[in-house]
C-alpha cells in the first residue's frame, strides 16, 4: 500500500497542536507529520520523497519567520515533484492581496481563517485526500473508510 503524507506548518506549537487534534481522525490511515517552519516542511518534504512516499496534502500557516505559507505552498506548486499535493491557507493574518496570491500563484484548493471549525477542516482534508488518490491514479480501496464518498462517487462515474 501506498504511504501518504498530511504535512501540517505553523510556527506557534498550540495551533499547530489544535490542528493536529482536528485531524486526528486520519492517523489510523494517512502520516501526519508537523513542521514549524517552511524550510522544516520543505526538508521533510524532500525526505519524504526521496523514500518514494507522496505527499498528498500540505496545510500552512501564513504569517511565519522566513518564509510566508504563501512562498512555502508557491514553491510546493511550482516543484514538479508535488504538482498533485492539496494545498491549504490556513491563518488569521493574510491580507486580500496574500489571499489573491495564495489563490493565483500557489493555486490553493482551500483557505480557512483562524479560528476555523474543526469539522470544516477535517471534512476539508477528507476530501483533498480524495481527489490527490484520484489525480495520482492511485487504488483508492485501501483507504475507502475515511476517504469522501462523494468525491469517490463522482470520480468513478
Amino acid at each position: 500500500m501506498e504511504k501518504l503524507n498530511i504535512i501540517c506548518v505553523d510556527d506557534q506549537r498550540e495551533v499547530l497542536s489544535a490542528v493536529l487534534k482536528d485531524l486526528a481522525p486520519l492517523n489510523d490511515f494517512f502520516h501526519v507529520e508537523d513542521c514549524e517552519s517552511a524550510d522544516e516542511a520543505l526538508e521533510l518534504m524532500d525526505e519524504l520523497d526521496a523514500e518514494g512516499e507522496h505527499i498528498a496534502l500540505v496545510i500552512s500557516d501564513h504569517v511565519m519567520p522566513g518564509k510566508t505559507g504563501v512562498e512555502l505552498l508557491t514553491e510546493i506548486s511550482q516543484d514538479p515533484r508535488f504538482i498533485k499535493t492539496k494545498k491549504v491557507l490556513l491563518t488569521g493574518q493574510a491580507t486580500h492581496q496574500d489571499t489573491i496570491a495564495a489563490i493565483n500563484r500557489a493555486r490553493i484548493e482551500s483557505y480557512f481563517e483562524k479560528p476555523w471549525k474543526a469539522e470544516s477542516l477535517l471534512t476539508a482534508a477528507r476530501s483533498l485526500i480524495t481527489e490527490y488518490v484520484f489525480d495520482m491514479g492511485l487504488d483508492y480501496q485501501p483507504w475507502i473508510d475515511i476517504l469522501d464518498n462523494s468525491v469517490v462517487f463522482r470520480r468513478l462515474s
